[in-house]
């Protein structure tokens, strides 16, 4: 199939953090052009003003609608034209406004099928806090505007791992009520699916941590291995996906056991993503699976402390960049492949007079 070059709706994130920072440094290489028709969801007096502050030269031209996108460039749509205070490193409700503007108008851009894929740049979860955006993040934010009744997955990927959460966003002493067999199942089937068309991985293996330090003790420490992760292993095992554990996190990552597994289901964020950010360095990235929408974002936060020094590293949004392209394009190619299977047929099987079906 041909791959086409697919727009990339990217928004700008918290103006106090370091979001236009790692997107100017990402598209100030004409290749990154190449590969995709940018289209960023911003201020253009923010911009220049994020450019200017720290001396980079990448150019944008500013356009009215996705349409009007030109290849080789990186385009800006307007999505405010009010002054905004820009404080580096400082959280404001200004600021916060302004990246929920950004999103909204991507969103709404998505939804009407003028881009085909997002990109986040970082957000401040409490500056962005309104009657419209009461979310503890974007994963939750795209589930509800763009997830046609879908449940998102959360998976931070690299080139060394694949890390999803059973949950996301919520208080250490929240976690262990909300781990179910239930929700469990339905995490993993997520995965898997889409290790399967989002990496076209064709029969994965998918490790699941538990929730308890040595995964309970024998009911020492916890009873949730035991009555809740395992029996979901097992059920899910039964339905022909490849699942093992649970593993205790800490040794499954220090011996390197996380090598052996195409994806890792964790039961909390901080379990998994400590891990993996330990582990993945500049380069890992923040994927939403399980919806229609195709979203990733770089690994990293608004970076307060080093806004507006010029010493954020780009590396992880260019990369978001790089799997939101490849992402898309695995989708396609995993709908054409199974956009007409073959109808089950009944065929002679020789001298026997029986019949079988085949597909």
């Amino acid at each position: 199939m041909e791959k086409k070059k697919i727009r990339i709706g990217i928004t700008h994130g918290d103006l106090c953090g370091v979001g236009y920072e790692v997107i100017l440094k990402t598209f100030a290489y004409p290749m990154m052009c190449e590969m995709c028709i940018p289209v960023l969801y911003g201020s253009p007096k923010a911009a220049t003003y994020h450019r200017k502050m720290l001396n980079l030269t990448t150019n944008f031209s500013l356009i009215n609608h996705p349409s009007e996108a030109q290849e080789g460039r990186l385009n800006m749509i307007s999505c405010f034209d009010e002054e905004v205070k820009i404080d580096f490193g400082v959280s404001s409700p200004e600021s916060g406004h302004a990246a929920l503007l950004s999103l909204q108008r991507a969103v709404k851009d998505y939804k009407n099928g003028d881009i085909d894929a997002l990109v986040t740049a970082p957000i401040n979860k409490a500056s962005i806090q309104s009657k419209d955006f009461n979310f503890t993040g974007h994963t939750e934010y795209l589930e509800r505007e763009a997830g046609e009744g879908k449940e998102a997955l959360m998976i931070l990927m690299s080139p060394l791992m694949k890390v999803a959460l059973v949950t996301t966003h919520l208080p250490v002493k929240d976690i262990a009520a909300n781990i179910t067999k239930e929700k469990i199942e339905n995490k993993i089937n997520i995965f898997h699916s889409s290790l399967k068309s989002d990496f076209t991985i064709s029969i994965p293996r998918i490790a699941v941590l538990s929730l308890n330090p040595h995964c309970g003790d024998n009911g020492l420490l916890g009873t949730e291995e035991k009555d809740i992760i395992q029996p979901a292993i097992e059920a899910m095992r039964e339905k022909g996906i490849q699942c093992f554990g649970p593993y205790p996190a800490d040794g499954f990552f220090g011996a390197g056991i996380y090598t052996h597994f195409d994806g890792v289901l964790a039961m909390y964020h901080d379990q998994g993503l400590a891990a993996f950010k330990a582990l993945s360095s500049t380069d890992g990235v923040n994927f939403t699976a399980g919806l229609p929408i195709v979203r990733t974002s770089p690994d990293h936060g608004v970076a307060y402390d080093i806004a507006g020094k010029g010493e954020a590293d780009e590396n992880s949004f260019r990369q978001a960049v790089y799997a939101a392209i490849d992402i898309w394009n695995n989708r396609q190619i995993d709908k054409e492949a199974y956009a007409n299977p073959l109808k089950i047929i009944a065929h002679e099987k020789g001298h026997k007079g029986g019949k079988e079906q085949i597909e």
